[in-house]
């Protein structure tokens, strides 16, 4: 049996983007029978936490890496701020698996993953296989319920907005900003807003109405009925993606910058600016998307078409294939990960005109 440890991390600062991506892998670690364990802060995402529960994961306190690598075949690491564990991990005879965006967690490893919308060049770091861009990209396994029921939804009398913006309390202030740019559209809508801490809520003009609550375990339920979604450029976009909802993003912070602009260079989204910047421009933008079904549409059609949900198995199956059949001690040629990243161009092409490919279906 292969032993996997996921280690990443969660908190108000941090937000909680990690954790729903380990929770992905441990769906479809599990289900290929694999005993996995979990390791790392956990504060700000009990809601996504509860999950590791029904897969009988056991959720430990973090904990020295190399001591714990020693009792797996396979370390994955979701992580900004560890640094380099390669030499550790393998030295413990683990494999190394590492999902970075962009510049951010980026480490030596046998196996490094980017799901982004469009990664930049990677230096050469002596790691082995590449696997880059959305066709890697983790969904959990109740987004596939949810996007069957989008499929048969009926279009609302009034546009049905769902604002997720990060985890953390300090995006209050900037929630509060794009509240009072959907209320300057003057259109009408019902707007659910997730939250931590307490934006300031403007005063709804006719037709409008905002609802607020934290995040939790209702979000797919709100967006399999969301007609338009507002959204950060982070691991939540992925997830919209691929729902087929129709997104107005935000860039957060600076670690969001590659995955905006690759998001709306493939046509996937509609652009609000950064956070710090949101202007007159956002308001236009938030107007054509609540009342352009066209617009919806295309949107939705597209982004649905580029996220296909088989990422984490994708990640999984290369896994296997690194891992040694007699002993633990994992081996990967460097030149291999030149080939994956090729392969990876391929996948997304294929993805983008609907070919797919026998090795990885659509």
């Amino acid at each position: 049996m292969t032993r996997l440890l996921l280690r990443a991390d969660a908190s108000p600062t941090i937000g909680a983007g990690h954790i729903s991506r380990m929770v992905a892998y441990a769906e479809r670690a599990v289900a290929r029978g694999w005993e996995v364990v979990f390791s790392g802060r956990v504060d700000n995402a009990e809601w996504l936490v509860s999950r590791f529960d029904h897969l009988f994961v056991p959720v430990l306190k973090d904990t020295q890496l190399d001591v714990l690598a020693e009792d797996f075949d396979v370390v994955l690491v979701d992580h900004y701020g560890l640094g380099e564990l390669r030499d550790e991990v393998n030295a413990a005879g683990a494999l190394l698996v590492s999902l970075e965006d962009d510049v951010f967690g980026r480490r030596a490893a046998d196996i490094v993953v980017d799901s982004g919308f469009a990664p930049a060049p990677r230096p050469d770091d002596g790691s082995g296989e590449l696997l880059r861009g959305v066709a890697y990209a983790p969904l959990r396994e109740t987004f596939q319920y949810a996007r069957s029921m989008r499929g048969g939804r009926k279009a609302a009398e009034r546009p049905h907005v769902t604002v997720v913006l990060g985890g953390g309390t300090e995006w209050a202030a900037t929630v509060s900003a794009l509240l009072h740019a959907l209320r300057d559209t003057e259109l009408p809508f019902v707007a659910d807003v997730l939250v931590r801490g307490e934006p300031v809520v403007p005063e709804a003009l006719p037709g409008q109405e905002f609802r607020i609550a934290p995040p939790g375990p209702g979000l797919l339920d709100l967006l399999a009925e969301t007609d338009v979604a507002v959204s950060a450029a982070g691991v939540t976009l992925l997830e919209l993606c691929y729902l087929g909802v129709p997104t107005g993003v935000v860039q957060l912070v600076g670690n969001q910058a590659t995955g905006y602009r690759g998001a709306l260079d493939l046509g996937l989204v509609a652009g609000l600016g950064s956070a710090a910047a949101l202007d007159a421009g956002a308001v236009e933008t938030l107007r054509t998307l609540l009342r352009d079904p066209g617009v919806r549409r295309r949107l939705s059609e597209t982004a649905a078409s580029v996220v296909d949900g088989g990422g984490v198995d994708r990640v999984l199956d290369r896994v296997e294939r690194c891992l040694p059949t007699g002993g633990r001690k994992p081996s990967i040629e460097v030149s291999e990960g030149r080939e994956a990243e090729q392969e990876w161009v391929e996948d997304i092409a294929d993805l983008m005109t609907g070919r797919g490919s026998s090795e990885d279906p659509v």
